[in-house]
């Protein structure tokens, strides 16, 4: 595939379309990234996290720098508040390592590895289409052009999808999720959290959901040990959708211990968003000449994880297709039979666990570290998530 230098065109030039046109550039291909955004990224998204060994291997192959700031950690502590009291109950522990990022700043590493690809910004894509002599003909505001391939990384409400899968819409799941970032250090009331957030990331449980949290890098010229405290919870949030950040205040102000509802109900957010959950899978990760990355491909409830590390590893995986295959084609159908069943894999992990620690939580105040891991290897029913690696399956 080197030799024949397939034009690839991307559509979308987020995470998934910056790793996509890595990939396509390393491979050989001649890539053009389209992003309908006239501005830089970098100040989207908040807190994600990836496996360590996927983080390694991305540096290691030259798709992320070595420099970029992470805040990894290896145990994952469960918590409660105590029953009648407003302290802080740990009643389970996991090995359970995570290489937390700022989502700015993977975009941006992305971004720089992006050379040798032509990057648009401030060019929608509005349609696509096969074309005569089996590529593709992508159409902005500039005209048409026509390529071998087309990587659809255009996000849940990908268009590039619509052309493999009309009318497929997303699935609510019935509740939301909210998200929020702060600086770490911001108050004194915060040390206790932010010691055990040091070594660890943290799920509270309560009933009808639980929140985790975690801390990431803070970027934009901030020394390497400055970080933002992140967090995410889950709950059915009430009929009539009065204030978003009220409602998640009065959820921690309820349920959470008090020094961790401080964090949330009265610290000083640098984000905060609030948006429903939902899951969608396409029945083909990619028909030729049409390739679906990312959220484009498949949107799982955020239990799994998975949005980021999803991408990157369709962009390994893509690379891999494009230098061991004959034809843009074959290329293709490769990816698609390694990244079609992963993606439904991942929507079903999704929906077991969003059942199990939003839809039907255990009681978690008669939780022990017994339960916990009966409960996880439960949910899990025999397939695996790098967030439960050391609990095991039956």
């Amino acid at each position: 595939m080197a030799a024949t230098g397939p034009r690839m065109g991307v559509v979308g030039g987020s995470i998934a379309g910056c790793a996509m046109a890595v990939a396509g550039v390393r491979a050989g291909a001649e890539v053009t990234v389209h992003e309908r955004s006239d501005g830089e990224l970098r100040d989207r998204g908040l807190g994600i996290v990836i496996p360590p060994p996927l983080h390694r291997r991305l540096v290691d192959a030259g798709y992320l720098d070595a420099a970029m700031p992470t805040a990894p950690v290896g145990t994952r502590v469960w918590l409660t508040r105590a029953p009648g009291e407003h302290s802080a109950r740990e009643f389970a522990r996991q090995p359970s390592a995570v290489t937390p990022c700022n989502w700015g700043l993977l975009w941006q590493s992305l971004r720089a590895a992006t050379t040798g690809a032509r990057y648009h910004r401030g060019r929608p894509v509005t349609s696509l289409a096969r074309g005569p002599a089996g590529g593709a003909l992508l159409r902005t505001a500039e005209g048409e052009e026509a390529y071998d391939i087309v990587v659809g990384a255009d996000g849940h409400r990908s268009l590039t999808r619509q052309v493999l899968a009309p009318g497929l819409r997303a699935s609510p799941a019935g509740y939301a999720v909210w998200r929020g970032t702060l600086p770490a250090g911001a108050s004194v009331e915060h040390r206790g959290p932010l010691e055990l957030l040091r070594t660890a990331w943290v799920t509270i449980g309560f009933p009808g959901g639980h929140g985790i949290f975690y801390l990431i890098p803070r970027g934009g010229g901030a020394a390497p040990d400055d970080r933002l405290l992140a967090y995410a919870i889950y709950a059915t949030p009430p009929a009539g959708s009065p204030g978003e950040a009220g409602h998640v205040r009065q959820l921690a102000d309820e349920h959470f211990p008090r020094e961790w509802a401080d964090i949330v109900a009265r610290g000083e957010h640098t984000a905060m968003t609030c948006h429903p959950v939902a899951d969608l899978h396409a029945p083909l990760a990619a028909d030729p000449p049409f390739l679906l990355a990312g959220d484009a491909a498949g949107v799982t409830r955020p239990h799994t994880a998975s949005g980021a590390v999803k991408a990157l590893q369709d962009a390994l995986c893509l690379e891999d297709a494009l230098r061991t295959s004959a034809s843009p084609a074959d290329a293709l159908r490769h990816y698609a039979r390694e990244r079609t069943p992963e993606g439904a894999r991942l929507v079903e992990l999704g929906r077991r666990l969003g059942r199990a620690q939003v839809e039907l939580t255990p009681d978690w105040a008669a939780m022990d570290q017994a339960s916990v891991d009966a409960w996880c290897r439960a949910t899990l029913a025999g397939t695996s998530s790098y967030l439960y690696a050391d609990t095991g399956t039956d």
